[in-house]
């Protein structure tokens, strides 16, 4: 199962499922995809879309499928990456109103040089990550969460 998530943004990224659906209809994509679609509209006979869903189903989800297309936010990518699942971002992109401003090119762009995730620019050339993603081979994150605590601590104590 593929899970494909966009997160709660209040505006529209069609043009993501519709890159997926002609994927699905030329025969690329072949495994069920499910979509957690937030306030997305979208009809498809392809996919099973659900709006908003429950974390607990949401982190079902992302433990169950063999890879993960979301929209280039933080908390999507991480929470990917944080689950060893390969990650393909699509950023959502102001020139089509699907956010206020590109940031979302920038968040992918540094993931996937560090090796994280794959990123893909135009959704209707899905097709050509999909053949690549079987041989993705995504770089473990590590947390620097203690590092920042310890510093922080050491800086308390010294105070």
């Amino acid at each position: 199962m593929i899970f494909v998530t966009l997160g709660t943004q209040d505006k529209s990224f069609k043009r993501l499922l519709e890159g997926i659906d002609k994927a699905i209809n030329e025969g690329y994509i072949k495994e069920k995809v499910v979509v957690q679609a937030g306030l997305t509209d979208y009809k498809s006979k392809n996919m099973e879309i659900l709006k908003l869903i429950p974390m607990e189903k949401f982190n079902d989800y992302i433990a169950q499928c063999s890879f993960l297309i979301t929209h280039a936010g933080v908390g999507s990518i991480m929470t990917g990456i944080t689950n060893h699942k390969k990650v393909v971002a699509i950023p959502r992109r102001a020139i089509y109103g699907e956010h206020t401003n590109d940031h979302q090119i920038e968040i992918a762009s540094e993931f996937a040089k560090l090796g994280y995730i794959m990123m893909l620019d135009d959704p209707m050339d899905i097709a050509s990550i999909i053949k690549d993603i079987k041989n993705f081979v995504p770089k473990e994150f590590k947390s620097n969460n203690s590092n920042f605590c310890n510093i922080i601590s050491d800086f308390i104590d010294k105070s």
